[in-house]
């Protein structure tokens, strides 16, 4: 039943986890921003341009794809938003992270239930680059 009390707490929990979030995704944006209108971008797009051409996206992608796979997928919304990317390119780079996202925490977790990570970072990440490939041609 919808009482003032669930609509209270669901509003309080609503805005809180919209803080944890804003914590992440408006610092990552600003200064994607700030690269976008300096020298950074351009060098950062020029190393991985060969790397991010495999699988259909600019150079500038490699920077919310390193944030994705080492921080977390909020960390990569707050850096493709400001480079203003198409509907194609964020498909590929969510697929891309779909395969491969905080990998040092989901790497500590692995590592103690047994797993070799090394072998499993490695597969994870040649698999979204895979898919990455894939959703290009496919796109």
């Amino acid at each position: 039943m919808l009482t003032v009390a669930t609509l209270t707490r669901g509003l309080k929990k609503g805005l809180s986890i919209t803080w944890e979030l804003s914590k992440v995704i408006v610092p990552v944006y600003f200064i994607i921003t700030i690269f976008k209108y300096t020298p950074v971008m351009g060098w950062i797009a020029r190393i991985m341009e060969p790397v991010m051409h495999m699988v259909g996206l600019p150079g500038e992608a490699s920077l919310p794809l390193v944030l994705g796979m080492f921080l977390n997928i909020y960390a990569a919304i707050g850096a493709i938003l400001p480079l203003g990317m198409n509907t194609t390119e964020i498909t590929i780079i969510a697929a891309m992270l779909l395969m491969a996202h905080s990998l040092p925490m989901e790497t500590a977790i692995s590592k103690k239930s047994g797993a070799k990570v090394a072998s499993l970072v490695l597969v994870r990440i040649i698999m979204a680059f895979l898919v990455g490939a894939g959703f290009n041609i496919i796109l």
